[in-house]
């Protein structure tokens, strides 16, 4: 989809990156098709298989090293990956979250064994993964976790609620944010690996009802006591969890800037479908001169997103993507997309509050982005402390 009509950046025009572009695009095609959506929305979830089914096609763990069961790939495919999926609507399917946030903590810090244990078994789909960082009474402020790890004689029993966790409902292996020593404060958190299957103690709670991303589940989870390894630590020493989040957080943030750019796309494509063909007043909506203002607008506006976006992909790629920059993409990104999606849903009148049209869910969905992975405010005050 090039609806912006702006030129991709050399990066990512690489043979192998236009390749795989093409491949995630038949398959999801196959397998993500509008009424298998429709499912998803339905049961409040993917169906556990497609993990399995996106590991056999080699979309799990597109950046992860092959000696490790991944793909081989780098930040480029997962950037493919994401916009893949926004532009056909699939993205409520969690598999961004499993490849470009839990696998990187594991790649990235993981022990030698931690590594091997845990990944081929990401990328075959074996096991589909969530990260628990927030609590019924800390969000943003991540060194306010109340979750508890406490020594118990050759491991670990985890203590604690999380709640709005993206695959809460489907995830066997499960990064939870956890207190090691709340004396320590932030020095005190650590990561440690929960694997659900047969874990005592542990319970999902309800699978939350949501404004938007109906497919995607989102859940609260409860560590009644559940014990855990002592090689389940990532990086397998304490303390360290702090400082991890806080290498990550920015590529998570350039995540969700890449998924508003591709979802915005997708509502620029079908508002333009839908103006060209709904008539009013003997002739198209879209020959109406505010009309054409409005979306001269939306474009331009997502124009600069989407080459900022890629400015940032750049950066990333070289590894000088800094957190204040991260920060800046993924606010002012996503206050854009609502900002613009709002618009499109104007143009289309009564109909674009009407659920069978897909500005209706674009609408929805691009709400939660000012809000998960840290609060817009929350990158405005990181930002502000640069200046």
């Amino acid at each position: 989809m090039n609806v912006l009509q702006t030129a991709e950046p050399d990066f990512m025009l690489e043979e192998d990156v236009v390749l795989f572009s093409d491949s995630v695009g038949k398959w999801l095609d196959e397998h993500c098709p509008p009424e298998e959506i429709e499912r998803w929305k339905h049961d409040g979830k993917v169906p556990r298989d497609l993990w399995l089914k996106s590991g056999a096609a080699g979309l799990n763990c597109v950046s992860t090293p092959e000696e490790y069961g991944g793909m081989g790939g780098d930040y480029r495919h997962e950037v493919v990956l994401m916009r893949q999926m926004g532009w056909k609507g699939a993205d409520h399917y969690g598999l961004s979250l499993h490849n470009a946030i839990v696998a990187p903590y594991i790649f990235h810090y993981g022990t030698e064994e931690q590594k091997q244990r845990w990944l081929p078994k990401m990328a075959s789909g074996e096991f589909a993964t969530a990260i628990a960082m927030t609590e019924p009474g800390a969000g943003s402020d991540l060194q306010g976790v109340k979750t508890t790890a406490r020594k118990d004689g050759n491991g670990y029993v985890v203590s604690g609620s999380k709640t709005f966790i993206t695959n809460g409902q489907n995830a066997n292996l499960i990064i939870v944010v956890a207190k090691t020593d709340p004396s320590l404060g932030a020095k005190g958190t650590s990561l440690i690996v929960v694997e659900t299957d047969d874990a005592e103690g542990f319970e999902r709670g309800r699978n939350l009802d949501k404004i938007g991303a109906e497919g995607n589940d989102t859940s609260e989870l409860f560590f009644n006591d559940v014990k855990v390894p002592a090689d389940n630590i990532i990086g397998g020493g304490e303390g360290l969890g702090f400082i991890q989040l806080m290498q990550q957080l920015p590529q998570e943030r350039l995540n969700i800037a890449v998924q508003g750019v591709a979802a915005a796309e997708r509502g620029l494509a079908s508002t333009l479908d839908y103006v060209k063909q709904r008539k009013a007043f003997g002739k198209s909506v879209i020959d109406f001169q505010n009309t054409q203002f409005k979306l001269a607008e939306v474009k331009t506006k997502l124009t600069v997103a989407k080459v900022f976006v890629d400015y940032c992909i750049g950066q990333h790629l070289q590894g000088k993507l800094d957190a204040a920059t991260a920060s800046m993409a993924k606010y002012w990104v996503t206050d854009i997309q609502c900002e613009v999606i709002d618009e499109m849903l104007q143009l289309h009148g009564g109909y674009g509050y009407m659920n069978e049209y897909p500005i209706a869910q674009l609408y929805r969905d691009a709400r939660v982005q000012r809000i998960y992975g840290g609060t817009n405010e929350i990158m405005k005050l990181l930002i502000a402390r640069t200046l």
